[in-house]
């Protein structure tokens, strides 16, 4: 009789290395069969949006190319998880499934549903920890309650013993086999139109491409980070995000690399590595937080805001979509976001900021946009940022704090190249027009070639009138 294989069941944690479930499977000395299970049929807000199915064919694509390297191949399936782990239950006399933990809301309960399907069937399930530093329910406050503000989260994080180092990758040498979709059939990328050509251009999925983007960033940015992470022309950041969310590489090790180099070089990066790992740990807190509030991804965690009066306009709406506000560096932010998944994160605060507090349009609005088009979509992070712009949240920037875009602009974009970059029609303006074109002359405008109203539009509302309609709004939630 052919010996029983592990299953190894891979979601957001597409990576050979640093990977506990794979590691423990792979020291049992079984057969593995590794399985990733797109359960794409059930209707539901959280489908996968489609710059993030993009991402997810490209990681998928990369991870068989790994196992292949070893002798393996990746089995795709479509369906609920657990009918299907049922079916390969049958078809494989598998021992056991080894999977790495979730913390999104339906996670918990598709766990408990897989751990009945195991003990039903005599197989063991092992469920391992892998995408997080710290566990929730680990960092805690004095009375025993999660942390609802990040700062004190974070302290507290950093006095805990320091994350586990890195797994090494496991010797894979035993594989097993089932029939497998190919991914092709899973339909991830888009056909007609196909709009992918800016993904393409801007990324590469994968575990490979993930730790060079990673040791990248610590020979030229990591230095640097804590003065530049704002500044929009350029690469300051890591662009880390949408390889972290899909697990091709794991956050331990990211901090390990940073906090080595760190040590390498005492002095050099020393407030690079403190500013970077921070955002680390926003992501702990996002996951932490929405771990213990699931309602919050569309629900305010601050209940008076559930009476707060938000504008339903869907025409201004679009513009913000297409990049049509008439606020140029909104404007750019958004095309770049439209064009290439992403857009870095002090941008992502202007136009979040734009979206609610200068239309009043409400914040879910916003979170639904990016899910569809971040190639990083985390629904944790996703619902607790744009929580936090709307002042809703935990941990909240005040909703009266409302960002000026054309200060923004002229701050982080001084010379005006990352609007030049994104919205091409304002190229020839001059970086002290660029932010606010339609204060400049009309001879000034004529000269670059600009119709406003026509070449590009007017700006959608005034910033002095939106700035007083939104404290109004604010200040009817105060009186009730």
């Amino acid at each position: 009789m052919a010996e029983r294989p592990i299953i190894v069941w891979f979601g957001l944690d597409l990576r050979l290395a640093d990977h506990p479930a794979l590691n423990a499977a792979a020291d049992t000395a079984a057969p593995l069969l590794s399985l990733y299970i797109l359960d794409d049929d059930t209707p539901g807000p959280w489908r996968l949006g489609g710059a993030a199915r993009w991402w997810l064919n490209g990681s998928l694509a990369a991870l068989d190319q790994d196992l292949a390297k070893h002798g393996g191949r990746l089995c795709l399936r479509r369906g609920p998880a657990p009918r299907v782990l049922a079916a390969l239950l049958d078809e494989t006399g598998a021992s056991a499934i080894y999977a790495t933990q979730g913390y999104e809301p339906w996670a918990q309960k598709l766990e408990q549903s897989v751990r009945r399907l195991c003990q039903e069937r005599n197989t063991a399930f092992g469920l391992f920890r892998g995408r997080l530093l710290c566990e929730p329910g680990t960092v805690i406050t004095g009375s025993d309650q999660p942390y609802r503000v990040f700062a004190p989260f974070w302290k507290a994080c950093l006095a805990a013993p320091a994350p586990r180092p890195p797994l090494p990758r496991p010797k894979l040498t035993r594989f097993a086999t089932a029939e497998s979709e190919t991914l092709a059939s899973l339909k991830l990328l888009p056909t007609r139109p196909d709009w992918a050509g800016g993904l393409r251009a801007a990324w590469q999925p994968g575990e490979a491409a993930a730790r060079a983007r990673l040791d990248d960033f610590i020979a030229t940015g990591l230095a640097a980070y804590a003065d530049d992470r704002s500044n929009l022309d350029g690469e300051p950041t890591s662009r880390l995000s949408p390889h972290l969310h899909f697990g091709e590489i794991g956050p331990s090790q990211v901090w390990h690399a940073v906090s080595y180099a760190t040590a390498s070089a005492p002095g050099k990066s020393d407030r690079g590595a403190e500013a970077f790992l921070r955002e680390l740990g926003w992501r702990e807190f996002s996951c932490h937080l929405l771990h213990h509030c699931p309602a919050m991804t569309t629900e305010p965690l601050r209940s008076e805001f559930a009476g707060f009066p938000w504008h339903d306009d869907a025409s201004a709406l679009k513009a913000w979509q297409d990049g049509k506000t008439g606020y140029p560096i909104v404007d750019a932010a958004m095309r770049q976001l439209w064009h290439t998944g992403w857009m870095p994160n002090r941008a992502r605060m202007i136009v979040a900021s734009f979206l609610v507090k200068h239309l009043l349009i409400p914040w879910q609005a916003g979170a639904d946009w990016f899910w569809d088009t971040l190639v990083d979509a985390d629904l944790a992070n996703n619902s607790v940022s744009w929580q936090w712009v709307a002042g809703c949240g935990t941990d909240a920037a005040p909703f009266f704090r409302i960002f000026n875009p054309v200060l923004q602009g002229r701050k982080f974009d001084p010379d005006g190249n990352y609007v030049r970059q994104w919205v091409p029609e304002l190229a020839k303006l001059p970086a002290t027009d660029i932010h606010a074109p339609w204060q400049t002359a009309p001879l000034h405008l004529a000269a670059a070639g600009i119709t406003l109203g026509r070449t590009y539009p007017e700006p959608i509302v005034d910033h002095g009138a939106a700035r007083d309609r939104a404290l109004q709004a604010f200040a009817t939630i105060r009186r009730s």
